[in-house]
């Protein structure tokens, strides 16, 4: 049996969350999108904790698309705790974010991110992206 490509999408603002839904669709993207909604939803996931505690282990997803503005633990620290842990240190992180700030970009990268990504405020322009990505890292990239 082939093990589903899961998509983990870390995003608060449901319009995004939408878009992104949309974006993959337009690009024909039929993998499974895991949406958390903060930080604590998208380590409790990856970890098989909180309300993902007692289901059978989290099928680690393929990529992270993962915004730096979150509730209750910011993207920077999710990435953090998860280059720290042995099971998901190697999982791909993709920073998905509206911020152009170049600390934020440095700060995503030291802290161990695999691409920093603007999202483009046009829809056609914010799909392409999407279906960058999703060639990229869902049929091009080998993971470890």
């Amino acid at each position: 049996m082939i093990a589903e490509k899961i998509i983990l999408l870390v995003e608060d603002n449901p319009n995004d969350v939408d878009l992104t839904l949309r974006a993959f669709k337009k690009n024909h993207i039929e993998n499974k999108v895991v949406v958390a909604r903060d930080g604590v939803e998208a380590l409790d996931y990856l970890f098989t904790r909180g309300s993902h505690t007692g289901g059978y282990p989290a099928a680690l997803p393929v990529v992270v698309l993962l915004d730096l503005k979150l509730p209750k633990i910011d993207g920077i620290e999710v990435l953090k705790q998860i280059r720290a842990n042995e099971q998901t240190k190697l999982l791909p992180v993709v920073i998905l974010t509206s911020s152009n700030e170049d600390k934020d970009r440095l700060e995503g990268y030291l802290s161990g991110c695999n691409s920093y990504v603007q999202k483009p405020v046009d829809f056609n322009q914010f799909a392409e992206a999407i279906g960058q990505l999703g060639l990229y890292w869902l049929i091009l990239n080998e993971p470890p």
